[in-house]
């Protein structure tokens, strides 16, 4: 536990650094000239990687590979790309499925499907083209209107692709340091607070993150201002570009110990308490002379069986946090997001969400928010709409068995009337469900996630969920996954949470029904990936890479569900730090305040049960409202819990609708995991609060 506290005590500096170069800069020049502001030594990541290891940290849009685990890498000369026997089949160049009213049928090969099939082989990819085929037909001359078909298009417009530094822009925005780089920009001492104990937390890779970001956004404004006042000059325009400079040789025993990530550390293992960049940076420097040519996928039993490393002071999921850390988590998951790409080379190129015309109530094409109000006028506290909980489980309670289910399409013209029929009797609880079919009901599910006016990913993470397949290792793959769904939208994170876990469901009677987890996620890529408000011009090559890339993501998030939903230790001790220079400087400025309006007390301060090995636990639900109890090295959550509840039998709530709540010091509010060691707790926030308090399932 110490070495952690350590750990995290040195992980500021960079950002320290990075925020005083920013306040020294910010002086001596105005902020639409300020671009030079790199230090002598300080650390920029390498965004163009060296023909020597590009194959492995910059692969091509148009690769099909999928990476291999963190373990040393082994060249596999079996690789090959997709099968050239179903490029027959493929659309035609320039062009979509899924953009084309009249598909050209694809060629399959005649062969058997296998039980036991576990990888994204040729036959499972022909599911893909015929998945997008049967979302196209039944779309086939129907219209827009509130109660068309299942193909209907609403009213839609181009993907907008961000101008010139307006990418930057809206990222530093999005991390709250839009201030960096405008001075115009009013902000209250509040505000200039958040921004500075936030830089001070972050690590080296993050730290070069921002760096890289601002430079970048500094020298597009500096073009702007001259190409304003200034006339062009012919030597400019013929001037070739600069090159990224190269970054520095990472010096042995860095910020995290010497040798962090080393070859040893075994490949089934998720390290969450190094952030995940600096994982990457020690991995490329380890490996990155190392060629590695990995299958194009890999089996179901194939895939690695991650697990977390055990936390002394529990693990942190994404609902366990208040609105106000989630934020802070928020920001930083974006921000090391970032930077683990950039550590591989991987430029990201978000997209502005494209104006749609969406309806203000009913069902399909509805807005998850929107939904979500309706519904919670039904159901306080309700995170899932109410329709696709319903569809669930209508499928779970009559279909699991089934046959081809989520693959055999409903008969289309009886899908369009059953969802005719949800949007007007849904909510008046009149709708015949025992006569719902499960391909009825599994094609009305599939029709709900198409139909939403923005993709259940969104459009700003689309893009970066695709590019994870750029990764790699899986293990970097899945890191990124974890942060990309800290970044979600809540209502979009809770849909995806129902999603996936209903797959898993599916999967689990494979016996009886033959979907796999490659079946379940090649059919479900397109229906997940796919959504109205864009129309993307592709080639044939990039339709191939996109469709086994998104079938891979799907693969992975629902393999990978259990540990999609945990909080990285990193950036919790991250959140900490900042509410503790926060609440440090309010302390400040209290006393200083007290100092000036009040005489100082005489009275000694109380001591505190705390000094002496003991916590004091509030618990208002039972009779006996507090209790002080005494650390133990083996004293956990659960334990404090089971005192209460076997001291006072009158309670008429369950033990497991109870949990302990850490309150205050360094943490706004966390709900505990009843493996959480409260003595190492109270060692990292030793002015914490502990309540009991009734868990809202």
């Amino acid at each position: 536990m110490k070495e952690v506290v350590e750990e995290a005590t040195e992980m500021p500096v960079e950002g320290e650094k990075l925020m005083k170069a920013l306040k020294t800069l910010k002086k001596e020049t105005n902020s639409l000239l300020w671009i030079h502001f790199r230090r002598a030594g300080h650390y920029t990541l390498q965004q163009n990687q060296s023909n020597h290891h590009g194959d492995r940290y910059a692969p091509s849009a148009a690769s099909t590979k999928t990476a291999s685990t963190d373990s040393p890498p082994v060249t596999n000369s079996s690789a090959a790309s997709y099968p050239k026997s179903h490029q027959g089949s493929s659309p035609k160049p320039g062009s979509s499925p899924r953009h084309s009213p009249n598909v050209r049928p694809r060629t399959r090969p005649p062969c058997q499907r296998s039980n036991s099939q576990d990888s994204l082989d040729e036959l499972q990819m022909d599911d893909y083209w015929k998945e997008v085929e049967n979302i196209t037909r039944s779309g086939e001359g129907g219209g827009r209107g509130d109660s068309g078909g299942e193909g209907d298009v609403p009213e839609e417009e181009q993907q907008k692709i961000p101008e010139e530094g307006e990418q930057e822009e809206a990222w530093l925005a999005e991390a709250g340091l839009a201030r960096l780089v405008s001075d115009s920009l009013a902000a209250d001492q509040e505000q200039e607070e958040d921004s500075a104990a936030f830089l001070s937390t972050l690590t080296r890779t993050q730290a070069a993150a921002v760096e890289r970001r601002v430079t970048t956004l500094q020298q597009t404004l500096l073009r702007r201002h001259n190409r304003q006042h200034n006339h062009p000059d012919v030597r400019d325009i013929f001037r070739p570009p600069e090159k990224v400079k190269e970054p520095s040789k990472l010096k042995e025993g860095s910020e995290n110990g010497p040798n962090a990530v080393g070859p040893s550390e075994p490949e089934t293992v998720m390290n969450m308490e190094v952030a995940f960049s600096e994982q990457a940076l020690s991995y490329r420097d380890n490996y990155q002379r190392l060629m590695v040519t990995a299958c194009p996928s890999s089996p179901d039993d194939k895939l690695p069986n991650f697990r977390l490393l055990r936390d002394k002071t529990g693990q942190t999921r994404i609902w366990d946090l208040s609105p106000l850390d989630m934020k802070k988590v928020r920001r930083l998951a974006l921000v090391e997001m970032t930077a683990l790409f950039d550590t591989s080379g991987i430029d990201l190129k978000a997209h502005k969400p494209a104006k749609v015309k969406t309806k203000e109530s009913g069902l399909f094409g509805v807005p998850l928010a929107t939904l979500l109000d309706q519904d919670q006028k039904k159901g306080a506290g309700t995170k899932v709409p109410l329709i696709l909980q319903r569809l669930i489980s209508h499928i779970e309670g009559e279909g699991l068995d089934t046959e081809g289910l989520l693959r055999i399409p409903g008969v289309a013209s009886r899908v369009k009337s059953l969802r005719q029929e949800l949007e007007t009797s849904f909510y008046d609880e009149t709708f015949p469900w025992k006569q719902l079919k499960p391909h009825d009901a599994a094609s009305l599910l599939k029709l709900f996630i198409r139909e939403l006016p923005h993709p259940l990913l969104t459009v700003e993470y689309l893009n970066a969920f695709i590019a994870v397949n750029k990764l790699p290792t899986k293990k970097q793959q899945l890191q990124a996954l974890s942060l990309l769904v800290l970044l979600l939208p809540e209502a979009n994170r809770d849909s995806l949470k129902a999603l996936v876990e209903f797959f898993q469901r599916v999967i689990e009677h494979q016996n009886q029904n033959k979907m796999t987890l490659n079946n379940v996620s090649v059919v479900m890529a397109p229906n997940i990936f796919m959504f109205k408000a864009c129309r993307l011009k592709v080639t044939e090559q990039q339709e191939f890479s996109m469709a086994t890339s998104t079938a891979n993501i799907v693969r992975l998030l629902i393999r990978y569900q259990n540990l999609l939903w945990t909080i990285p230790k990193f950036i919790l001790l991250q959140v900490r730090q900042q509410n503790m220079k926060q609440s440090k400087e309010r302390a400040v400025r209290k006393l200083l305040k007290k100092i000036t309006t009040e005489k100082p007390s005489d009275k000694p301060a109380p001591e505190q049960e705390s000094s002496q090995g003991i916590i004091r636990v509030q618990a208002p639900q039972f009779s006996k409202v507090s209790m002080a109890v005494q650390l133990t090295e083996e004293l956990q959550a659960a334990d404090v819990l089971m005192r209460f509840v076997s001291q006072d039998s009158s309670v008429a709530l369950k033990r497991e609708d109870l949990s302990l709540y850490e309150i205050g010091g360094n943490i706004k509010e966390r709900c505990l995991d009843e493996e959480t060691f409260m003595k190492d707790l109270h060692q990292l926030n030793p002015t914490a609060e502990f309540v009991i308090r009734t868990v809202q399932r």
